[in-house]
């Protein structure tokens, strides 16, 4: 793994593996993760085999900016758009009807597809050098803790490291379907905070 800074060099070599298709680790406002171009079937083989990732659990992916949604997703509700604007940038990801083009290795054959715009900048800036979407599964084999350095990393095949130091303690993103009005997996958003997209039967 080539280390490098999270300065506009650093980020410009780590964009570039992704586009030729390998792993590139990096920093996220919550742990490492692993980014690889989601369109290509051959990088997101390798990254389901360094992790030992079932092919039953979808990947993650981020994007730049909001407004790159229309590449990963269609016709998004009105209540994901209103939680998209409450929460991002930020660790909240949201499901959304997948875009045909994409891989359904990405969603495990599932008809959503889980996206967020980080709240990290070096993460925001990879992904908009990048192409605009990466993926964002954690730096880590299926089942271990998640990294919160690249020391941390005990991964083979990994092309470019970004290293962003030691993160601080934190939970991961909350995943949450804002159709359903449930909460996937709970993490650094609150409950509390999506209270007026919660499902009715559900509310503390």
């Amino acid at each position: 793994m080539i280390v490098v800074p999270p300065n506009a060099d650093g980020i410009a070599a780590a964009a570039t593996a992704i586009r030729e298709g390998k792993i590139v680790a990096y920093p996220t406002e919550t742990v490492y993760g692993l980014g690889v171009n989601p369109f290509d079937q051959d990088a997101l083989s390798a990254l389901f085999r360094i992790k030992g990732r079932d092919a039953s659990a979808p990947i993650l992916l981020i994007v730049d900016s909001p407004q790159r949604l229309g590449v990963v997703c269609q016709h998004p509700s009105t209540k994901a758009l209103e939680c998209v604007n409450r929460f991002w940038p930020g660790p909240l990801s949201l499901l959304f009807p997948k875009a045909p083009a994409l891989p359904d290795v990405l969603t495990a054959g599932n008809p959503k597809v889980c996206v967020r715009c980080p709240g990290s900048e070096t993460a925001r800036a990879l992904c908009a050098e990048a192409g605009g979407v990466i993926t964002s599964t954690s730096a880590n084999l299926s089942g271990h803790p998640p990294a919160t350095s690249l020391a941390e990393i005990a991964l083979e095949g990994i092309a470019v490291g970004i290293d962003g130091g030691t993160l601080p303690p934190s939970s991961p993103s909350t995943v949450f379907d804002p159709d359903q009005g449930i909460i996937i997996r709970h993490g650094a958003v609150q409950q509390a905070d999506l209270t007026p997209w919660l499902r009715p039967s559900i509310h503390p």
